[in-house]
């Protein structure tokens, strides 16, 4: 995010869930603060996992990277091709020393022809056999020099392999953690250019946990299985083409148990599959039930909901251990399934191996290194079958991710975006018609002007539509009919951010994050805000006052949840953050309901001073806090229904003057 957009951010706080939008999610506990607050809140869409649609798009996140993944393949197949090559050349050495024993203990002289016929004519045809696949040399021993070359061969083979093999895994590292980057900075992207109706409909920690714990687990699975299983697709084609090399017989008979693994494997991972979502969307249940209690840990002990919060935990939690339990259960069967058919693999070739070499058709060191080869074609299936579980968690995550990037987004801003000359503050409503769903309208047809400088106060009951104005002149939502302008220029055809970078909001949600009192006040101005400047505005907002009993003065540094300043301090650090920011136009969402009678009134000084020359826009429910406004709107179902000053209202003995006498005799009652 520039920078540019962090002061816009600032200085148009996006509203939370609002009075006027009745689908947004319940807010439970404090207001949002920034720092990892709901981890795994909410649970994906139940809906069967496009396994292989979201497996080939995770795969295409590394398509900028393809350069680098050649070389790395080239350097997987030099790895494999070596230790495909290492029970070959080590057969031989086999082969060297049965040939020494066996040649030692024949007559000196001969030909191994003929020492093959002498076996034969003494009874003896199937040692004649075997003698006829060794190479064998009548009176001579174990030639150990031989054998020395052939055993340094296998060694640089196979020291040749771990370093092609090193390489490799230091590649698929990087091109991992840049994909996995890549997916990082689209989600945030994609956050900055969602609607307000989205996080409306959504928790606080079902956003969260798409754009860090799946993007985490997609990460541990990419690292944890796309090395091996690259390597082990190619270790299973180079080990058959050795096979066959070997002995076509011994292949086939290796390959007999190939559908039976791969039927195995089928079975298991689409049993496992769904029990890995149900694993997912328990898990989001539990920890979005875990952060509500921690953050409303205080209203949970004041209402004495220990007991039930706990037996809901439990009931979650028995949930997650039942799901978890039968992912992992199905998804572990397949390793054990696969080692047992690997070790029957292993018998047949062994049989049938003893017999063709004493059939004289093999060598005893072809047999072994047969031997070796039908262990590492088994492994590498058992090691795919095994990561399974890896990889259907792993793919959940990813289509959990994607299916935020895929969310409907605002309207891009126009390609060449209109401003005004000069931005006074002159704010028109022209037949505003606005709907958050289809068959409930709530404004219609609403006009309004409003001159540079005035102060509007805009009262009514809940659920009139007061937020609503608000959030339509700050483009949280777009107009359904008729237009909204800035100083003659129609607030559609400018870019957002420069529409909010004239716009100052506080809101009755306050908002801080961790870092120093003098942070939070600046975060809304130009970048290089002198300390000056900062203590200016602190001192005209009531700030300085408290600030400077703390020991650390402006310096003290905030924790994420605000929990060493009190509500009221906290209200009064967002209205100097807006007051820093000197926005031509001011809107404040009942700012001062958190602050002591006494503070109220400093802030309305304050106020006063702020809104000296600024168009502001005032939403209150204390009528008394706005008498001095030019201009009072009362909204009901979405429509003004009467405006003026405080006294013609009264005046008028309308709606205004009902709401103010029902006030008044709230006051007395609580006086009384």
């Amino acid at each position: 995010m520039t920078t540019a957009d962090k002061g816009a951010a600032a200085r148009a706080e996006t509203p939370a869930a609002t009075e006027e939008t009745p689908q947004a999610a319940p807010r439970r506990g404090p207001a949002p603060a920034a720092g990892p607050a709901r981890f795994m809140g909410g649970q994906p869409a139940e809906k069967s996992m496009d396994f292989k649609g979201s497996g080939k798009r995770l795969l295409a996140q590394m398509r900028p990277e393809r350069g680098i993944i050649s070389v790395a393949l080239v350097l997987g197949v030099l790895s494999v091709a070596l230790t495909v090559i290492g029970p070959k050349v080590l057969g031989h050495a086999t082969d060297l020393i049965m040939s020494g024993i066996v040649g030692r203990k024949l007559p000196e002289g001969i030909t191994k022809a003929q020492a093959a016929a002498q076996l034969r004519a003494h009874g003896q045809g199937g040692l004649a056999d075997m003698l006829g696949a060794m190479p064998v040399v009548p009176g001579q021993g174990i030639d150990f020099d031989a054998v020395g070359v052939v055993l340094l061969w296998v060694t640089l083979i196979y020291a040749g392999s771990s370093l092609f093999g090193f390489v490799q895994a230091r590649i698929a590292t990087r091109v991992v953690q840049r994909a996995v980057y890549r997916m990082r900075e689209q989600v945030e992207e994609k956050l900055a250019r969602l609607p307000l109706s989205y996080f409306d409909k959504q928790q606080r920690g079902e956003v969260l946990s798409r754009a860090t714990n799946d993007i985490d687990n997609i990460q541990q699975t990419l690292q944890q299985t796309l090395s091996q299983i690259v390597a082990s697709l190619l270790t299973i084609v180079g080990v058959l083409a050795m096979m066959f090399w070997i002995s076509w017989l011994l292949a086939l008979v290796a390959l007999i148990t190939v559908p039976v693994s791969v039927v195995v494997a089928t079975k298991v991972g689409k049993r496992a599959q769904p029990q890995f979502v149900q694993q997912w969307k328990t898990t989001g249940k539990l920890n979005a039930h875990i952060e509500e209690m921690y953050t409303g840990h205080s209203l949970v002990k004041v209402f004495g909901r220990q007991r039930e919060s706990a037996e809901l935990f439990r009931e979650q939690n028995e949930a997650l251990y039942a799901a978890g339990f039968k992912a992992q259960f199905i998804s572990g069967i397949i390793q054990p399934a696969m080692m047992f058919i690997g070790n029957l693999n292993y018998v047949l070739v062994a049989v049938v191996g003893g017999l063709r070499v004493a059939s004289g058709a093999l060598s005893i060191g072809d047999v072994q290194a047969f031997i070796q080869y039908s262990r590492q074609f088994s492994q590498p299936l058992t090691q795919v079958a095994s990561m399974a579980n890896l990889v259907q968690s792993g793919v959940a995550s990813a289509e959990r991710v994607f299916e935020l990037l895929d969310a409907d987004e605002q309207e891009p801003d126009p390609e060449h975006a209109e401003r005004p000359e000069e931005v006074r503050g002159r704010v028109e409503f022209e037949d505003v018609s606005f709907s958050y769903t289809p068959d409930k309208p709530l404004i219609e047809n609403l006009s309004l002007a409003v001159h540079p400088g005035q102060t509007v106060a805009i009262v009514g009951p809940t659920g009139a539509g007061k937020t609503t104005l608000v959030n339509l002149l700050m483009r949280f939502y777009e107009v359904g009919g008729g237009r909204i302008t800035l100083d003659g220029t129609d607030i559609a055809a400018m870019s957002r951010e420069e529409l909010r970078a004239n716009i100052g909001m506080v809101l009755q949600d306050t908002w801080l994050f961790g870092g120093t009192i003098a942070e939070n006040i600046a975060y809304g101005a130009p970048s290089g805000t002198s300390l000056d400047k900062i203590v200016e505005a602190a001192r005209a907002t009531h700030v300085d006052r408290f600030v400077r009993t703390l020991p650390d003065g402006y310096d003290t540094v905030i924790d994420e949840e605000g929990g060493n300043v009190s509500v009221g301090e906290k209200q009064l650090i967002t209205i100097a953050r807006a007051f820093l920011a000197e926005p031509a136009i001011l809107v404040l969402d009942e700012a001062t309901s958190s602050v002591d009678t006494r503070t109220e009134v400093l802030i309305q000084q304050a106020m006063a001073q702020l809104r000296a020359g600024r168009t502001s826009f005032v939403i209150a429910h204390r009528l008394s806090t706005i008498r001095d406004a030019d201009t009072i709107l009362v909204m009901e179902n979405g429509s003004i229904v009467e405006q003026g000053s405080h006294d013609a209202l009264l005046a008028a003995n309308g709606a205004y003057a009902r709401l103010y006498a029902a006030q008044f005799a709230e006051a007395v009652a609580e006086t009384g």
